[in-house]
Parts: structure tokens; C-alpha cells; sequence
């Protein structure tokens, strides 16, 4: 076969080949739906915050999947500022939580609502 200029190359790395893109789209959906229901369901603020960050981290994975099949490293940075994002999030919501929890000795967010008037 005679190699076409104007198409790049693909390189997958092995270890990339051997999973089906399929299994990353599954392992995603599986772990984001986990995360919507760990928020939908949850009363403990902490558990709702560690629902978040596994939704993100199952985008995270599904963009590292693409961006490895395509060998495009472009997904790759963005999930480099995805997660320096969610390290700010971190830090700012754990603040929050340790300061609520300071005040009311509760971090379930049904007492929360007390907390408008």
C-alpha cells in the first residue's frame, strides 16, 4: 500500500487497541449515571460533592478515549484543565461544607433549607 500524504498517519498505542472504544463509552456511561444518581438521591452534601467529581472524572475518561483512538492530543489538554478546575472546585467546596458543618453540625442539605430565613 502506498502511504497517502495528505492522510496522517494513526498511531493507537497498543494497550489502546486492545479495548474497543465501546468498553470506554460503556465504562463512562456507567460511571456518569452512578454520579447522576449519587446526586438525585443523596441527602449528605459530601456524597453529593464526591457524585460530581465522578461525573466529571467519567467525562474525563471519555474525552482520554477519543483523544487516544483519534491521536489528537488537543482532548488531552482540556481534560489537563478540566481537572485543575475541579482541583479550585475541591477546595471551594470543601471549604463550604466544613463551614456549614461548623455552624449547624449537619451536613444533610434537607437542614440546609432552614438556613434561607
Amino acid at each position: 500500500m502506498i502511504p497517502n500524504p495528505t492522510i496522517p498517519e494513526v498511531n493507537i498505542p497498543e494497550v489502546i487497541q486492545n479495548i474497543p472504544l465501546q468498553h470506554y463509552l460503556i465504562l463512562s456511561t456507567l460511571l456518569f449515571v452512578i454520579g447522576i444518581i449519587g446526586v438525585l438521591t443523596r441527602r449528605n452534601a459530601i456524597v453529593i460533592f464526591m457524585s460530581v467529581e465522578l461525573m466529571l472524572n467519567a467525562a474525563n475518561l471519555l474525552l482520554i478515549a477519543f483523544s487516544s483512538y483519534r491521536s489528537d492530543p488537543s482532548a488531552q489538554v482540556f481534560v489537563f484543565f478540566i481537572m485543575a478546575v475541579a482541583a479550585a472546585e475541591v477546595a471551594v467546596g470543601l471549604a463550604i461544607i466544613v463551614m456549614i458543618y461548623r455552624n449547624t453540625r449537619n451536613t444533610d442539605i434537607g437542614f440546609l433549607n432552614k438556613l434561607k430565613w
